[in-house]
């Protein structure tokens, strides 16, 4: 049985928007406990396979990791793929043949534009305490690239009860950048919050992920850790029913 559920191409939601949706409610998502690592997958990875949720446009991983004090993701590879870490708790000591050393911490994002081909390894910075990230991979727009790595704080770029962005395509932009037409925004809400996010491409779509709280996203009510992808709309409204984290993945669809 499918967990994807999709509205018709012709219907709406009740705040009147009109697209498409797909929602992917946290319980339905992929699941593996390995006692050091309890990671849940919004899409196919590992061991988890669902055909009906491989990807959402070029969002391919969206991955929900707990990791152990002083445990981690020895030395592997990666090639022609960007990959964005969020660490939620915690900081995330990485290393890679780049010679880049260090560690991201909470209030940070990092990327890492595989390109040609990279090796990294990642490992809890706190041999005491667990780790909890965010990892995305989006599939880039440039084949073979040279590889690269940033990271920056947030602090710069955060405002509370707005959603300000953390990604894009431009090294000029706020934010990281990466080889993808691709925005991501964060959003600190409290409860009672109203806004609307309007797309910077109207051929993208929308993935929605609420981190923390619960939110009604083009009229469809969210919780904790569900994910929403929404396309065919030029805006999407959102209210924050309780003290939300909202994070918002605008990405191309082919």
């Amino acid at each position: 049985m499918s967990n994807q559920i999709s509205t018709p191409t012709d219907s709406y939601s009740p705040s009147g928007v009109r697209g498409k949706f797909i929602l992917h409610k946290s319980e339905t998502r992929g699941h593996a406990n390995h006692g050091w690592l309890n990671t849940h997958h919004t899409f196919s990875f590992a061991n988890y396979y669902n055909p009906e949720r491989v990807h959402f446009g070029t969002l391919r991983v969206l991955n929900d990791d707990w990791i152990a004090g002083g445990e981690g993701f020895g030395k592997h590879p990666h090639d022609n793929m960007e990959i964005i870490t969020i660490p939620l708790k915690g900081g995330v000591e990485h290393q890679d043949s780049m010679g880049n050393k260090g560690v991201i911490n909470a209030g940070e994002v990092q990327v890492m534009s595989s390109g040609t081909g990279i090796f990294h390894s990642e490992f809890n910075a706190n041999p005491d305490t667990a780790l909890e990230l965010l990892q995305i991979w989006v599939f880039s727009n440039k084949k073979n690239v040279t590889p690269r790595y940033q990271q920056m704080t947030l602090a710069d770029l955060q405002k509370p009860n707005e959603l300000y962005q953390i990604l894009s395509p431009s090294a000029d932009d706020a934010g990281v950048w990466i080889h993808q037409n691709a925005w991501f925004h964060l959003g600190d809400l409290s409860a009672g919050w109203e806004g609307s996010y309007t797309l910077k491409n109207a051929q993208s779509g929308v993935y929605v992920f609420i981190i923390e709280g619960d939110a009604a996203v083009a009229g469809i009510e969210l919780s904790r850790r569900d994910g929403l992808g929404i396309t065919d709309v030029q805006e999407i409204q959102i209210a924050a029913i309780s003290d939300t984290k909202i994070l918002i993945m605008e990405v191309p669809m082919n």
